[in-house]
């Protein structure tokens, strides 16, 4: 059960990362990465471990896409 909730809360949060990969509103990724890692701690709550890995892909997306644009674009 909470496998699934993992990979919604990942699946939420990828969604949402969309809009932040247009220029200016990177920023927006200060917010949702560390709700991807919210779901990656649920997630190793688990006994399964798909839905934190999905959930760390995708936080590392959005750290990647923060690093990228110098943590503000």
């Amino acid at each position: 059960m909470l496998n699934i909730l993992s990979a919604l809360i990942g699946l939420f949060t990828l969604i949402l990362m969309i809009p932040a990969v247009f220029p200016l509103l990177g920023a927006l990724n200060w917010l949702l990465v560390p709700v991807a890692l919210f779901g990656a701690f649920i997630g190793m709550l688990s006994a399964k471990n798909g839905g934190r890995n999905f959930c760390l892909i995708v936080a590392a997306f959005g750290a990647l896409r923060l690093f990228l644009g110098g943590g503000i674009l």
